[in-house]
């Protein structure tokens, strides 16, 4: 595991700011999703990665996570055969990516995890390029989102591809949100379900109620996972608790990514709805990123 990156806070400093309720503590989190995460996970999350970059196989290619989170992602592009960087600023992220590489891959040497942030411009430039970099979800939990954005580009190759996921701009219903995930980080945690409860009734029930309808009652809880092997329960509180908090529309992370040389190669939206518009980029190999990229 590499060092920090010196500019980045203390990890005491980031538990303040979960302690003020100012950041949601994403890592403990996804400690809780570890227990979850099998095989089956696994091929999922494999197959959400060559569905949405159009390759068979990561053989012979750099990847890196920026923002890995659990870790899920990292190791399956581990297992696609790519050499892999894990960066995350949570420090329990960062924890949780080396528990599954211990449990699945414990004599891994091709694949690298270490605490930065993609806020941190000495730690990005460090790191250099890379054939693909994968940050879903991330940008808007930064406090910084544009700035965010437009530094993960400095990590991907001419020729390379970006595969980014942003929460989708609602307007005012978006402002809401963020009032729900500023009360929910506020509240003790012996109180936290009073903002998850309905939160969870007003994001669920329509989909369960339709499941019973048709005589499948908790379909879709249960085929949750199907798409990118994830947790409904565990989706729901980092939905519910996720600070800080940004959204873009799909138009707006467009126009950046091509003024900064990429051309979109892949676009799936939500339709307005809530949730992430995911995007995979090809930065153009005769249009170099301009210098100044990384100025915010």
């Amino acid at each position: 595991m590499l060092p920090p990156a010196s500019s980045l806070p203390p990890p005491a400093s980031f538990t303040d700011e979960v302690r003020r309720g100012e950041r949601f503590a994403f890592g403990e989190n996804w400690r809780a999703f570890l227990a979850t995460v099998d095989e089956r996970r696994i091929a999922q999350a494999e197959r959400s990665l060559v569905t949405m970059l159009e390759l068979s196989t990561l053989e012979g290619k750099t990847f890196v996570d920026a923002g890995c989170g659990s870790g899920l992602f990292s190791l399956a592009a581990r297992r696609l055969g790519a050499r892999v960087h894990s960066l995350d600023y949570d420090p329990s992220s960062v924890e949780c990516a080396m528990e599954l590489r211990r449990r699945f891959s414990p004599d891994e040497t091709a694949w690298t995890i270490e605490r930065g942030s993609v806020l941190d411009e000495a730690c990005l430039r460090r790191l250099g390029e890379f054939d693909v970099v994968y940050s879903w979800g991330v940008v808007q939990h930064t406090g910084d989102m544009h700035t965010a954005m437009k530094r993960i580009a400095m990590l991907v190759k001419p020729g390379g591809k970006l595969f980014i996921a942003v929460y989708n701009d609602q307007g005012r219903r978006s402002r809401i949100w963020r009032r729900v995930k500023q009360a929910y980080c506020r509240l003790p945690r012996l109180l936290k379900p009073l903002v998850t409860i309905p939160a969870g009734v007003w994001l669920w029930a329509p989909s369960l109620m339709l499941d019973c309808l048709k005589l499948q009652p908790l379909r879709s809880w249960h085929d949750y996972s199907s798409e990118r092997g994830m947790n409904p329960w565990r989706d729901l509180i980092d939905w519910v608790g996720g600070l800080p908090f940004e959204v873009a529309k799909p138009e707006e992370v467009f126009d950046l990514y091509r003024s900064l040389g990429f051309s979109l190669c892949k676009l799936i939206t939500v339709g307005g709805r809530l949730g992430n518009n995911q995007f995979v980029f090809e930065r153009r190999s005769w249009d170099p990123i301009a210098n100044d990229v990384g100025e915010g």
